[in-house]
């Protein structure tokens, strides 16, 4: 894999953390303004964040992987 398609990957990643971030943000926002589906919302953010913990985990995997 190319030096570029890496930092693309990086880049790609570094965004989507970015979107997560900020709805963690509103989600706990939301938590503490006592919206009615919170315990939903929670638990659905705690699923995907652990989805996206184990895909970087992959991903950061592969990418040592490579020799650059």
């Amino acid at each position: 894999m190319s030096s570029e398609r890496i930092q693309n990957a990086i880049d790609r990643i570094d965004r989507a953390l970015a979107r997560i971030e900020t709805q963690a943000a509103l989600a706990t926002h939301a938590q503490q303004t006592g919206g009615s589906n919170n315990a939903q919302l929670v638990a659905r953010h705690e699923a995907l964040r652990e989805k996206v913990s184990s895909s970087i985990a992959q991903l950061d995997a592969l990418i040592e992987g490579f020799d650059t």
